[in-house]
């Protein structure tokens, strides 16, 4: 599964309003105006559903939210297997 892919899919067709911009992986969602409180709840139940994962408001803070790249990071957390 390319998590980049389908979370840039969703970010592009879903919450940005222009788009036919170009939104790359570490490009700022926050400062671009993509991405805010009501596009990341609508996200965060993407995310929640999409990849059967549940984040805690201590997640809830902007470094996890602020590029494509950042939020495959946070997923990607709550793939790994427990040890």
């Amino acid at each position: 599964m390319d998590t980049t892919r389908v979370l840039g899919r969703f970010i592009q067709v879903e919450l940005a309003d222009d788009q036919d911009a170009v939104i790359g992986p570490e490009d700022d969602l926050l400062d671009r105006g993509v991405l805010d409180s009501a596009g990341i709840a609508q996200l965060l139940a993407f995310i929640e559903e999409r990849f059967a994962i549940t984040v805690g408001d201590d997640e809830l803070v902007p470094e996890n939210f602020r590029s494509i790249n950042a939020i495959n990071g946070l997923i990607a957390t709550k793939l790994v297997p427990p040890v």
